[in-house]
């Protein structure tokens, strides 16, 4: 039977919870903090924007950010560095001084005091230490700075400061500081990803500013403590990671009451960082700070005019290549020799320091720049001062008033000036200056390997820092008769023999093309009449015969010659062709006599072997120009000639021998000009061929007479005093002779002295006795 159907009792409905009226701040903190989760997540999206629109540089705002190439192979200026043959450091190229230096080379103390002091929480972040930004903001920016190191390598290395602050954006405010801020953040978080901790730290100890011209960790140490990194003791490490706060203020040479406090606060630092034990820490405070201060400059060390050469010579180099000489941190290897060079300092500084005493007590009390009549030259200070940039400065900034210039040339200064017994500080006006550097010698010296054409020795001048012309390749002088042996080469190629007699009488050239006739006299002004060979003439250095070779030969024929020996200064064909009337450079003579012990073979000085990069990677080799100029059989004779001039009697060079007692073979030609300007000379051995000119700034200024002024006396004790040091030092490979005979037999007679007349080997001209100077000091009576 169905089921009754049963009734289900019907359920009241539950009445709507009665709610009162709701408090109204509760419903305004609701909206309160709704409001805050919409400004947190409108603001991270709008910081998110912000910084992707600085990564992009959007509508260059925000100016460029360096792309992921730049940021792996990360910039900075590193310096240059020059070494001589033998391996020693000559000098740097830079506009920064830095030369960087393996991780493996940064001491630890030096690691311990920069992560205590700059960023102690180092290991722990990530490119940005969220901390000390916090700690910085709470501060409202007196608890210091919030940059973590990686930070500051990359303010450094970008230069987000200068190179990156070029947008439209960036400016000196705090809208402009803030973005500069979050490239750094944004670079270093990309240089955490890039690099290893320890690649950050030798990334910053090689950048940063240390004042004082230094740039990086090493040379640092070498200004301030004369020492590398690892020799550092901890206070000189505390030293050092204190200046970079702040160079200028916290330079112990600068300030170094100063620079001690903030090196004792390193100091501390280390401690509360547990790197240094307190105990440490008290006895290092109590240290005075003990500096070797050296701030490294292009004037120091070894060869400066040569140096200033080189970076010349790689110029065009480096245009061509895109290389920057002061930044790119590039090896240069010279054919520079260090102990030659050093030999060849000390020669010229002994020299010159001599005969200056000499000059200064012939023209005691009077003024030295005279024209040819011995008057002095009116105005002479005046037209030169014109001629300098100072004047040029002056009346720029002046707009030409000339009464201003004129006061400001004539107003006293105290400045450091050269003397030979070193610096002096005097009160002078510039044309007061000027007319002291006039009074002083010149000089230039250059020693060059013929065989290769490395240059071993260069000395362009007294000294780099006061006197920057340099004398062996700017200057450019009348070579005089270091000119000769040019003539006499073309006469030997033209058939004539070291043994072809002339007589010692006068020559002259007629006149033409409006020119008066020319007679050539000797240097005493008279002839002997006595019939001389061509060898001994040239060792006499003797005008009649070498104008009657002129003559013979045609001026045109010994341009010629000159040319083909590596003469590139005009020169002009006139009959006084040969006794070196136009100019040229110590450099190209050197050259020149570099053909004859090269076995005819012209081969261009040089100055460097090679070029590597940072990372030792060869970029260029240079080797010498060549070109056949002579043959062997005329370039050995010219050696075996001008060996006469210090062997013969009355040649001009032989107290090389019965002075300098040297028993080596050596050749050699003496030079003076017109009034005792020029003094040159020459000298040649196997493996080494010197040239060298002693004079006045001006022609103008020179001594008075032959005795002093003549090549013989102002210019070749200088080889002496050189080769003196050069033999003495058993490490240099000099070869001391004989020259090496030509590959095949000589067709042309060397040996002269059957055609000597008779009693002319034990005869001295008047003229060359005063080739035979005394190697003593001269009293001032003497003069």
């Amino acid at each position: 039977m169905p089921k009754p159907a049963t009734s289900t009792p019907s359920r009241r409905p539950t009445p709507p919870v009665r709610r009162g009226p709701q408090p109204a701040h509760k419903g305004r903190f609701q909206a309160f903090t709704r409001t805050l989760w919409g400004l947190f997540w409108v603001g991270l999206l709008g910081a998110g924007l912000y910084v992707a629109a600085v990564s992009v540089n959007f509508l260059n705002l925000f100016g460029r950010m360096p792309n992921l190439k730049t940021l792996e192979n990360p910039k900075s200026e590193l310096a240059s560095e020059v070494y001589s043959a033998d391996g020693v450091l000559l000098g740097k190229y830079f506009r920064e001084n830095r030369t960087p230096v393996d991780y493996k080379d940064l001491p630890q103390n030096v690691i311990d005091a920069l992560i205590a002091t700059e960023d102690v929480r180092f290991e722990e972040h990530s490119g940005i230490d969220f901390k000390s930004i916090m700690r910085v903001v709470g501060g409202l920016g007196r608890a210091g700075g919030g940059s973590t190191l990686t930070q500051q390598v990359a303010k450094v290395l970008f230069r987000t400061r200068e190179d990156l602050n070029d947008g439209s954006l960036n400016g000196p405010g705090k809208l402009g500081l803030l973005i500069t801020k979050t490239k750094e953040w944004l670079l270093a978080i990309r240089l955490e990803r890039n690099y290893t901790k320890r690649e950050i730290l030798r990334m910053y100890l090689n950048t940063v500013d240390y004042g004082s011209n230094a740039f990086g960790i090493n040379t640092a140490a070498k200004t301030f403590f004369n020492k590398s990194p690892k020799q550092l003791t901890t206070p000189e490490a505390a030293t050092l990671v204190g200046i970079v706060n702040a160079p200028s203020r916290f330079s112990p040479a600068l300030h170094p009451a100063r620079s001690k406090r903030r090196r004792n606060w390193v100091l501390q630092q280390m401690v509360k960082a547990n790197y240094l034990p307190a105990d440490d820490m008290r006895r290092d405070t109590a240290k005075a700070i003990v500096l070797h201060y050296s701030v490294e400059s292009a004037v120091q060390g070894l060869a400066p005019y040569f140096r200033t050469e080189v970076a010349k010579y790689l110029q065009a180099w480096a245009r061509d290549t895109d290389h920057d000489l002061y930044a790119d941190g590039l090896k240069i290897y010279t054919t520079l020799d260090s102990r030659m060079q050093t030999y060849a300092e000390k020669a010229v500084a002994e020299h010159l320091a001599l005969q200056q005493k000499w000059f200064s007590a012939q023209w005691k009390g009077q003024l030295p720049w005279r024209d040819e009549n011995g008057r002095v030259i009116p105005n002479f200070l005046e037209n030169a001062m014109r001629r300098t940039q100072r004047y040029r400065s002056l009346m720029e900034r002046y707009e030409g008033n000339k009464d201003s210039v004129r006061y400001y040339l004539n107003h006293k200064y105290p400045m450091s000036v050269f003397s030979w017994q070193g610096e002096q500080e005097l009160t002078m006006s510039p044309m007061d200056s000027l007319a002291y550097y006039k009074r002083y010698l010149r000089a230039g010296f250059l020693a060059v390997n013929p065989l290769n054409g490395y240059v071993k020795a260069w000395v362009g001048g007294p000294n780099y820092k006061y006197f920057k012309f340099d004398h062996v390749r700017q200057g450019k002088r009348q070579p005089g008769s270091t000119f000769k042996p040019i003539v006499y080469t073309a006469a030997i190629d033209q058939g004539y023999s070291p043994c072809f007699p002339r007589p010692d009488v006068a020559t002259t050239f007629p006149g033409a093309a409006g020119r008066p006739p020319y007679t050539p006299k000797n240097f005493e002004g008279s002839y002997s009449g006595r019939t001389f060979t061509l060898r001994q003439a040239l060792a006499r250095s003797m005008n009649s015969i070498t104008a009657w070779l002129v003559l013979k030969l045609g001026p045109e024929t010994v341009v010629a010659y000159a040319k083909r020996l590596g003469i590139t200064s005009p020169i002009d064909a006139v009959p006084a062709v040969g006794f070196g009337a136009s100019d040229c450079s110590i450099f190209e003579l050197v050259g020149a006599y570099g053909t004859f012990v090269n076995k005819g073979v012209w081969t261009s000085p040089i100055l460097v072997t090679r070029i590597e990069d940072k990372n030792g990677n060869e970029l260029r080799r240079f080797v010498a120009q060549t070109r056949e100029a002579l043959s062997e059989e005329t370039a050995y004779v010219m050696t075996n000639m001008l060996q006469a001039s210090t062997t013969e009697p009355g040649g001009t060079s032989t107290i090389l021998h019965t002075g300098f007692k040297f028993k080596t073979t050596i050749g050699a030609k003496t030079g003076t000009t017109s009034n005792y300007s020029d003094a040159w000379f020459m000298g040649i051995t196997p493996n080494l061929v010197c040239g060298m000119w002693v004079g006045g700034e001006d022609r103008s200024i020179h001594f008075r007479t032959g005795a002093y002024g003549q090549g013989a006396r102002l210019a070749l004790p200088l080889y002496g005093i050189f080769m003196q040091k050069v033999y003495a030092d058993k490490s240099l490979d000099i070869d001391t002779g004989p020259f090496p005979l030509p590959s095949t037999p000589l067709t042309i007679e060397l040996d002269c002295s059957k055609y000597y007349g008779a009693g002319q080997q034990d005869t001295i001209p008047n003229d060359q006795k005063l080739n035979q100077p005394k190697l003593d000091v001269l009293d001032d009576k003497d003069i």
